[in-house]
């Protein structure tokens, strides 16, 4: 897991500074709430990756710049022991905010999706509000089971299973059961969305 100097939540705020915008402006132009937005930068929030991008959007950077990616090479290989851990953490409580991500394509410029390892635990207790965005997004289980809501419909995913969608539909990805599971997601952003 990140260090406090490296999380979203941290780069989050120094853009928002550096741009001149407060937490209120950044609220009204993303959409987001502004308590949400002042608990990702104080880390007590876990955002999901559909606000992330949302808020890259309107800060004007790459979705990998706010994971800390440094995005200066033409192609990007991530060996197993290299991945870069991204959780969703809740540090006030101390725990995982449901699913954590590894990158799996910092360093390669110009991309135009975002490849990652994403983890979910088990999250009976919380209540997820669906997520939407620009873009698209595939999934595709490697272990354990995922519940996947888009809009009305609910289905289970198992290893093998993948699915593909347009994000703005509203979604809820989660784990189902008592284990966790793993996925490959890819989501592309689309030209409009896209921070050179």
């Amino acid at each position: 897991m990140p260090s406090k100097s490296h999380t979203v939540g941290d780069r989050i705020r120094a853009l928002r500074v550096e741009k001149g915008l407060s937490i209120g402006d950044l609220a009204k132009q993303s959409g987001i709430s502004e308590s949400i937005i002042s608990g990702i930068e104080a880390q007590t929030a876990s955002p999901p990756l559909g606000t992330i991008i949302n808020l890259a959007k309107i800060l004007q950077v790459s979705v990998g710049e706010l994971f800390g990616d440094s995005a200066d090479s033409p192609f990007c290989i991530v060996r197993s022991d290299d991945r870069k851990t991204v959780s969703r953490f809740n540090s006030a409580a101390g725990q995982t905010g449901g699913y954590s991500y590894e990158s799996l394509g910092h360093q390669k410029q110009n991309r135009q999706m975002e490849p990652f390892l994403v983890t979910l635990t088990p999250n009976k207790d919380r209540q997820v509000e669906p997520n939407q965005h620009d873009g698209e997004e595939i999934l595709y289980v490697l272990e354990g089971q995922v519940d996947v809501r888009l809009a009305d419909h609910t289905d289970t995913l198992n290893p093998g299973d993948s699915i593909y969608f347009d994000s703005n539909l509203p979604h809820v990805v989660s784990c189902h059961g008592k284990d966790p599971a793993t996925i490959l997601a890819v989501i592309y952003a689309r030209k409009e969305m896209l921070i050179m």
